[in-house]
């Protein structure tokens, strides 16, 4: 693959431990302020009712939330935007509960924690609760989940010339899948990408022609869940968000695909 492609990033979502929000994220990024401790255990995305985020697994909380924040910052209403959803692991405490459940007693499987397991079972949440009849994707590619994930919704965007939402996700590990996933704390992110207009909060240049940039030195905030955690492969990208600083990126897309990622502002 070679080429450049621009996009524009109109809106940004975030929810991590200690980071609610966009606005807490973006100050604690940047040094300003430490980690909340006040901040809720989950997310509480206002797209679904009280008795739906009761239900919904953590993964769909995730997703939406961050989806929510974006779409809101971008001034966009979510049932117009393509999207794309992408977690390496999808929801690994259902699995652990399926997995578990089949080994013991497998006609006592719940109907809804199966429903729920599927990979794109937050996108669906995501069509459903806002009215969305646009086309969704759902992305699983492990390590580089979020580059491919970010690749589809920006060739999407371009393509199409039209706003598309992207959200990356992943929930830690628990039962006996945590002797095979390091992944121990919940990350999500998300981003309006555009084509490039005045309105942008920032714009991406994305180059496919080889050698690709050198990886940009990880935040020292979230190291730890950056190195466990495919969806915190994004951190280099909100760090830069963040403090608005322009910087060049390499970004892995796939074993044998990866891309460098210019972030500029005007």
């Amino acid at each position: 693959m070679s080429g450049t492609l621009q996009i524009a990033v109109d809106g940004i979502g975030l929810w991590a431990p200690g980071l609610p929000g966009w606005d807490a994220g973006a100050a604690a990024l940047c040094g300003n302020v430490e980690l909340s401790t006040q901040a809720p255990a989950r997310p509480a995305p206002a797209v679904l009712s009280p008795n739906e985020r009761r239900r919904a697994p953590e993964s769909v909380l995730l997703a939406l939330d961050v989806a929510a924040q974006a779409c809101a910052m971008a001034g966009r209403d979510g049932a117009q935007l393509p999207h794309v959803f992408a977690s390496a692991y999808g929801d690994l405490a259902i699995n652990d509960y399926l997995c578990a459940t089949l080994a013991r007693a497998p006609l006592e499987v719940s109907p809804t924690r199966f429903h729920n397991s599927v990979h794109n079972a937050p996108a669906g949440y995501w069509a459903i609760a806002t009215g969305c009849r646009e086309s969704s994707t759902a992305i699983s590619a492990a390590d580089t989940t979020f580059g491919a994930g970010l690749l589809e919704a920006a060739l999407l965007a371009h393509a199409e010339q039209r706003a598309v939402l992207f959200a990356v996700f992943d929930v830690a590990a628990s039962g006996p899948l945590s002797d095979v996933i390091a992944c121990d704390i919940a990350f999500a992110a998300a981003w309006v990408l555009a084509p490039v207009s005045s309105r942008a909060v920032a714009t991406l240049t994305l180059n496919f022609r080889p050698p690709p940039a050198p990886l940009a030195p990880r935040a020292d905030l979230l190291h730890a869940v950056y190195a466990t955690n495919p969806a915190a492969r994004s951190l280099p990208l909100l760090v830069a968000l963040a403090r608005r600083e322009g910087t060049r990126l390499r970004v892995d897309a796939a074993p044998d695909l990866e891309f460098s990622m210019e972030v500029g502002f005007d």
